[in-house]
Order: structure tokens, then C-alpha cells, then sequence
């Protein structure tokens, strides 16, 4: 291989991303039957603090993270919100350097990532690949109420079980994504960090929880049709692709298919907006949202609900 070949700069982007992160990637032990088992991976991101996935932790309520130099130390479960499947750990003793937050939203289809956790139990693994597909949704599950992670990235770095928690890192070492679930073969799908996470993250550690109002909807991208684009300034909105029965959008009047034009008089340009909006609106209270369906402009007056975790 040449010195200066794109060969050579691949590799040392990903040496460079594993030798920054790998140290802070944990892997995580919890009760089994046969004592602790690795469960899943976690990455450091403040002080003692961790991030992994909701699904990792289940209802245990303490776990051990054991780090690639050696180092093992109990952690206590702050938070965990289960329709972004995400968790926040907080170690007993020091931790090796945070992982800077980046943001998924810049993120492009083809662009080099690289995973780094524990699969099938094997500590310090690393995988790399490229950014397969964005805007991508995927369910969750909160007690009787499901819903939908937004905005997933999709990936072909190869993830197996034990992944799940770790992390997908840009080259520009930054935590771009949480790695959350094994979708087929060459296919790997990750929570995206950017905005709407990080008031996630903030909630599960100050209060433990994410106090969620929810319309009982599930979101895509969709572009806005040229007269709209021309008439609003903007190309892009999102579709409702599923409206539960008997949720606050299906009692206020809305419909899978509707195109979201505005909601509580804001533009919507993607499913961050929407969720944001929804985790600053009280519960019960009313909430106009504006939609286009069959060429013609729909106004609707919904009242969210409160996401009761169980």
C-alpha cells in the first residue's frame, strides 16, 4: 500500500477515532443467571456519567462498567426513557475522558463512521463503514404506549449483540449516534445525537425521567408539494405515516397521510421540530397544528397527552 494512498488516510481516520473513544467505551455487566453477564456497551459523556440504551439496562437499577484498561466500577441507573431507548448511568468512581457530542443532523449517506462496543461479549471491538441511510424511523415501546425513534441512523458497520449502547463516531471523533439495534445482515441502526437527544439526556439526568406529552403519531420526512415549497419557503415537512386509534391526534381529527405544515403556529421542518415542540407543551392543553391533506389546507385543535412510563 502507497504512503498517502486513500487507503492509508482511511485507516488513519479510524485509528485516529479508535485510540480517541475506545478507552471511554464501556462494556456493561448485569444480573444473570449465572452471575454478571455482558449485556451491552455504554459510553462516557460527562463526569462519571454514561449513555446506553434503554433496552441494555431493562428495570435493573444497577449494573458494573468495565472499562479496556481494566477497570471495573459500579454505576447506578438515573434515567431511562424507553421511546428513545436511551438510558444514563452514573459510575461510583472516576471514568476515563468524555466523548464530545456531535450532531447526527449533519451527517450525509456515504460518509465514514466507525462503531466501537463489545459484541457477542468480545471487549474493544471496532467495526467502520459508511452512513447507509438517514431519517430512517424505528418502534418503541413504553408500557401500553408505542412510538417511534425518529430520525435513526442506518449503517453497514457490522453490529452484532453487545453493540447495542456503544458507539458511532464521526471522523472528526464525535459521538454521532448511540447504537441501538441489529436490523439484517449489513444492517446496523443508531440513535441519533443531536438537539432533541441532548434535552433527552439533560431530563433523564437531572429528573431521571423525560416528561413527554405525545399525539399518538408516527412521523416521516416528506418533501412539501412545489406549490407549498413556493408558498411557505421551505421544501421539507413531515408525514403522519400512523395516527393511533383514539390518541389525541385521531380525537382532534387527524389522519396517516397528512402532511404536518405547522404545529402551535411553528413551522415543522422535520421530526426533531415536532418533538421539541410536544416536550415544551403541558399536557391536556391545546395544542393547533395545521396540516395539508388532498391539495387543501386542514387546521385541528389537539391535546397531547402525558407518556406515562411503566
Amino acid at each position: 500500500m502507497d504512503a498517502g494512498s486513500p487507503l492509508d488516510a482511511y485507516s488513519a481516520a479510524v485509528i485516529r477515532v479508535v485510540q480517541s473513544v475506545g478507552p471511554s467505551v464501556a462494556s456493561l455487566l448485569v444480573g444473570g443467571e449465572r452471575g454478571r453477564e455482558a449485556a451491552g456497551s455504554g459510553v462516557v459523556i460527562g463526569d462519571r456519567v454514561l449513555v446506553t440504551n434503554a433496552h441494555v439496562v431493562g428495570r435493573t437499577r444497577n449494573v458494573t462498567v468495565a472499562f479496556a484498561d481494566g477497570t471495573q466500577h459500579p454505576a447506578a441507573v438515573v434515567g431511562v426513557d424507553r421511546l428513545s431507548d436511551l438510558a444514563v448511568l452514573r459510575a461510583a468512581d472516576d471514568t476515563p475522558p468524555p466523548v464530545v457530542l456531535g450532531n447526527a443532523a449533519s451527517l450525509q449517506v456515504g460518509q465514514l463512521v466507525v462503531a466501537i462496543g463489545n459484541p457477542l461479549g468480545l471487549a474493544g471491538s471496532v467495526t467502520a463503514g459508511v452512513v447507509s441511510g438517514l431519517g430512517r424511523s424505528m418502534p418503541a415501546r413504553s408500557g401500553s404506549h408505542t412510538g417511534m425513534i425518529e430520525d435513526v441512523i442506518q449503517t453497514d458497520a457490522a453490529l452484532n449483540p453487545g453493540n447495542s449502547g456503544g458507539a458511532l463516531v464521526d471522523t472528526s471523533v464525535r459521538l454521532v449516534g448511540v447504537n441501538t439495534a441489529v436490523a439484517g445482515v449489513g444492517l446496523g441502526l443508531a440513535v441519533p445525537v443531536n438537539d432533541t437527544t441532548r434535552e433527552l439526556l439533560r431530563a433523564l439526568l437531572e429528573d431521571g425521567y423525560v416528561r413527554r406529552s405525545v399525539l399518538g403519531v408516527a412521523v416521516a420526512p416528506a418533501p412539501l408539494p412545489p406549490a407549498m415549497t413556493e408558498r411557505l419557503g421551505r421544501s421539507q415537512g413531515v408525514r403522519l405515516v400512523q395516527v393511533v386509534p383514539g390518541g389525541p391526534a385521531d380525537l382532534a381529527g387527524l389522519r396517516a397521510g397528512d402532511l404536518v405544515v405547522t404545529i402551535g403556529g411553528q413551522p415543522v421542518h422535520d421530526a426533531q421540530t415536532l418533538q421539541r415542540r410536544l416536550f415544551g407543551h403541558p399536557p391536556g392543553d391545546p395544542l393547533a397544528i395545521t396540516t395539508y391533506r388532498n391539495g387543501a389546507m386542514v387546521d385541528v385543535i389537539a391535546r397531547p397527552e402525558l407518556l406515562r412510563e411503566s
